[in-house]
This record gives C-alpha cells, structure tokens and sequence, in this order.
C-alpha cells in the first residue's frame, strides 16, 4: 500500500482533474493501440491476400505474353510492340532487349519480396521454363527500359501515360523480364491492379494517424470540461471551510450538481450549522461561568476578612486567588483563540523588537536578530503568542535569543531559551491545556499551562506550523513557520 502512494505520488498530479485527464488519456491511448494493432494486424493480412492474388493474375497474364512474342515470326515483333505502344491493347509498356536490364529495385519490404516470389514461382510454373525471369518492384522515376540506357522519363509520355505513370503520385512498377530466345529478353513493366497497395497495407498513415489524435483530444477535451463542472462544487466546499471560523459569517454551499455532490454539501452545511451552534453554545457557556463566578468568588473573599486566625485567612486567599487565576485563564483561553480582528500586513521584525523590549523580568536578557519580514496576519494574535513564547523563554531559561529570517516563501521565527529544555517524550505534551511539566510547576507555581496551546492555535489559524526541539547546546528552541508576503522591490 505503501508503495502504491510513493508511486502515485511521484508519476501523477497532485490535482483531481490532472489525474482523472492523465487516466483517461492512458486510457483511450492503450485502447487505440490495442484496437490499431489489432486491425493493423488484419489489414495486413488482408492486403497481403489480395496483393498475392494480384499477382498470381499479372504472373499468368506475363506468361502468355511471353509465350506469345516467342511464337511469333520475328519480322512481326517490331510491329506489334510499335502498335502496342500507340494502340494500346495490353497492360505492360513492351520492349524487346538484347540483354537484361539492370534494375533498381524497392528493397526492405516484406509485401514486395512475398509477390516478387509469387510471380516468380507462378511464371516458371506457367512457362515450364529452366531458367527463372527476372521479377522486381522498381520505381518509375528511375526505372530504365532499355539495355542502351534509356529511362522511362526519356520515352514519349503517350507511350507509358496508360501504363507506367500514375498522377498524381507514382507508384511501384512490377517489371519482369524473362529470355525467350538466345540474345533476346522480353520486358514487361506494369503497375499492380491496385497501385498504392503499400500504402494500403500500412496502418499508420499521416491521414489515420490524424484521425487517433482527433479522437484522444476529443476525449481529453470532454474529459476536462466534465471533471472541471465536477470538482467546482468541491471546491466551494474547500473555500467553505476554510473560511469557517473566520470573521465573516459563515455562507452555505450551494447544493448543487449530481447527486453525491448534493448530498456532500447539504451534509457539509449541516456541520457547519452544529458547530457555529456549538461555538455559540461556549462563548455562552463561558460568559455566564464569569458572571456566575465573580460574584461568589468576591463573597467568599469578604467573609475570608472576617477569620480571625491570620494563617486560616491567608490560606483561605490563596485558594480564592487561585480559583480566580483559573476562572481567568480558560475564559483567556477561549477568547485569545477567537480573537476578531482583520487581516492586515504584519511586520514580523518590527513586532517582535517591541515584544523583546518589554519589561517582562528584571534578570531577562532578550537578544533579537531579525529580517524585514511581513505576514498577513491579525496584529493582536500574534502579539498574544510570541509574547507567550517570550515570555515562557524568559521564565525557564531567562536568557533568549530570537532570530527571525525569510526561507524561500515562509517566516522562520526561531525562539531559543538557555534552561533545562524539555524531554522528548513530553514535547507533544507540552501543547496540551492546562499541562505543565515538572520543571514548569518548579519555575512558576501560579502558570496554567496553556500559553502554547493558545500560540499553536493562533499559529494554525494563520496557516502556519510550530515546533520544538532541544538545542545541542541545552535549552529549548520553539520554531515558528508562517506564509511570508512578498518583499518589495
């Protein structure tokens, strides 16, 4: 399974409609291939069958015109082929040589050598000659027809127009030649009954191979104006929860499109609508436990005024305090998580020399390097958590140092402190509301526990990231990753 996601991952996009294009064009690809090398399989079979038909015919109509002019007076064979030359009468361009014709033949194609034999074998069969003719593809444009030399370029165009030259594209010429005395050679030069017969038999030409590229952008074409109407409505739900949780009142998704995606918006509406209920629910829940408390809290203080035992009293307030610290604390909690406020540009290195400069502990020392850097961001949020990095900086460690710099299109904000760091195995701990560490509880006996809950929940609010991790050289470094705006030029 594992595998599976690393190769998904690394060979196909990211995106919906990228994967969905890429399978479908893989798609319609291998079934064209698949389909083209099925039919290029039978047209060649095809082509190749009526190919050896036709030339089994030119073989047995060249037989009995060799049989022909070898039975005929010799006085009459100039006449004839001078009469066949300006009447017609045959389907071969006739020459008489007194040696055989050298001839440039078409080499490398399997069609060509199978009717080449077929013509062959069929006219020793058919002659019942000893010695075989000569049988080869030519093409006319460099066919010679004469044993002194003479092309059929160079011949009388009434005399080879019928015959040898096809317009308006040429096309191979079978010619044979066969010895039917001593020091006499007929030649014979026809085109096949079907000329472009290798054109035929070749699958992959430029007019079908336009046609398969016509049909995949076809299909790419639907694909993509499907897939984009498809994945519109989710991506109203994506900008939908993402701007849940916001300033602005939450807007629902409109239920549109087929079916699924109806029942994924409603469905998706309905959680949006339980949870703002939910947050109203606490926002209420938290301002009636502060109305509810301080007056009860204020009560028992007064009455604590009246114990005349000093050290009864005295206990007494510290537990009222710390009541009221607790009360105060997750009251912060909630509002310091939810504070409503624009986004606006932020310099990140003017707000945290202010934070550095603040009086937060007389031994303090805060060293602060940092970049011209701006986010956007609410400026009080993140005030409220880099002062509570700072401020728990100061109180562990009492020595820090922050660094601020620009990596790439992100914010690096690294907080470090000299104390004793934390254990690896309570770094995530460390996140959690109300918990606090031994070291911690030794530190500052009056802390909640719940400074970086509130700066990791501002932080993700503004799409970034923390983390901590011990320094090599002891103490703790808290990193802070945020989307940088781009610097001015």
């Amino acid at each position: 399974m594992t595998e599976r996601r690393r190769w998904s991952r690394r060979y196909l996009p990211d995106s919906l409609l990228g994967r969905i294009v890429v399978v479908m064009a893989l798609g319609v690809v291998s079934a064209q291939l698949v389909g083209t090398l099925l039919w290029a399989r039978q047209l060649r079979e095809s082509a190749r069958t009526e190919a050896l038909s036709a030339g089994k015919h030119i073989a047995l109509n060249a037989a009995g015109s060799i049989r022909f002019f070898r039975d005929l007076p010799p006085q009459f064979r100039p006449i004839l082929i001078e009469q066949l030359r300006t009447m017609g009468g045959t389907r071969f361009f006739v020459n008489v040589n007194k040696a055989q014709v050298p001839i440039s033949p078409v080499a490398g194609n399997a069609l060509v050598d199978a009717v080449v034999n077929v013509v062959r074998e069929d006219l020793v069969r058919n002659l019942s000659a000893t010695q075989a003719p000569e049988v080869a593809f030519a093409w006319p444009d460099s066919l010679q027809v004469s044993d002194d030399g003479r092309m059929v370029r160079d011949l009388p165009e009434s005399w080879v127009e019928a015959t040898l030259l096809l317009r308006p594209r040429p096309a191979p010429v079978l010619v044979i030649q066969a010895e039917f005395e001593p020091g006499r050679w007929l030649y014979l030069a026809a085109p096949m009954p079907d000329p472009y017969f290798l054109e035929n038999a070749n699958p992959l030409t430029l007019d079908r191979v336009a046609m398969q590229l016509v049909t995949l952008l076809t299909v790419l074409v639907l694909s993509v104006l499907l897939v984009r109407g498809l994945i519109r409505p989710l991506n109203k739900i994506a900008s939908a929860a993402n701007a849940f949780g916001s300033d602005t009142a939450p807007e629902s998704v409109p239920e549109t499109g087929t079916a699924e995606l109806r029942r994924t918006a409603r469905a998706f509406n309905e959680m949006q609508a339980r949870i703002q209920g939910y947050l109203v629910d606490r926002e209420r829940l938290f301002l009636g436990i502060s109305h509810g408390l301080k007056t009860p809290i204020m009560r028992l203080k007064l009455r604590t005024e009246l114990l005349d035992d000093d050290t009864l009293r005295a206990e007494f307030h510290e537990d009222l305090d710390d009541l009221d610290v607790m009360v105060k604390a997750a009251l912060q909690s909630v509002k310091d998580t939810d504070i409503h406020e624009n986004l606006t540009p932020v310099r990140l290195d003017t707000l945290l020399a202010r934070l550095a400069q603040r009086p937060i502990h007389p031994d303090a020392s805060i060293e602060c390097a940092a970049e011209p850097v701006s986010v956007l961001g609410k400026p009080l949020a993140l005030e409220r958590a880099f002062s509570n990095l700072l401020d728990n900086a100061v109180l562990y460690g009492e020595r820090v140092q922050v660094r601020l710099t620009l990596q790439g299109s992100r914010a690096l904000v690294e907080v470090r402190d000299f104390g004793p760091g934390i254990a690896q195995a309570s770094m995530s701990a460390a996140f959690e509301p109300h918990v606090r560490l031994s070291h911690g509880q030794q530190q500052n006996r009056t802390g909640t526990g719940l400074g970086l809950g509130i700066a990791r929940n501002i932080f993700q609010a503004h799409g970034g990231e923390i983390r901590l991790h011990n320094h090599a050289e002891g103490g703790l470094v808290v990193t802070v990753l945020l989307a940088a705006l781009p610097q001015e030029s």
